[in-house]
């Protein structure tokens, strides 16, 4: 259970942060910007959400929820990736969950005939703004598995998420249509 009394503690005032082990690390540190992004792209969702239907609102709430999992998993080093282990990890099967529902999601819609352009509605507009925040986390943590050991189901659940939201983004819009790319159409 966390418990958080204090809000600030000065600790940082240096440019350092701790990892959930209790070390110090930079705060540009490879693995530190990751679950720092990872953050952001949930604050993110928390506006999607407010937009959303009930049964959307439902699944990024679930989503919301794995991506403190995934920060967790992300702020904490070492290689017991293990589904028993005492440190909380993304699990394969949150991967799966996203897979499941991107399926569901896919098959309701029309093959794409083009790029589509970041827009229509509002909720459809910040889903896609938070697929790319999404896809900068993932990067972000495998620049980090570069230099240490990162969990890689943390980094499939990056990529997965990133595909989840562009389907659902696609699904929000379906009333309006997708917004597509005209090649040359400002030329």
């Amino acid at each position: 259970m966390v418990k958080l009394n204090v809000i600030y503690t000065r600790t940082g005032d240096d440019g350092s942060t701790g990892l959930a082990d209790g070390s110090r690390r930079a705060k540009d540190d490879a693995r530190v910007a990751a679950y720092g992004t990872v953050d952001e792209a949930n604050s993110v969702i928390g506006i999607v959400r407010l937009a959303a239907d009930a049964e959307t609102d439902a699944m990024l709430a679930r989503i919301q929820n794995d991506l403190f999992d995934v920060g967790a998993d992300l702020a904490t080093p070492g290689d017991d990736f293990a589904a028993d282990s005492k440190s909380l990890r993304a699990t394969a099967s949150q991967v799966d969950r996203l897979e499941a529902e991107i399926d569901a999601m896919n098959a309701t819609l029309a093959p794409l005939s083009s790029f589509i352009l970041p827009g229509g509605t509002a909720a459809a507009a910040h889903l896609h703004l938070a697929r790319t925040v999404v896809r900068r986390a993932e990067r972000l943590a495998v620049t980090a598995a570069l230099v240490e050991v990162i969990n890689p189901t943390a980094i499939r659940y990056l990529n997965r998420l990133s595909d989840h939201l562009f389907v659902l983004a696609r699904v929000t819009n379906r009333s309006t249509g997708d917004v597509l790319w005209v090649p040359g159409a400002g030329r």
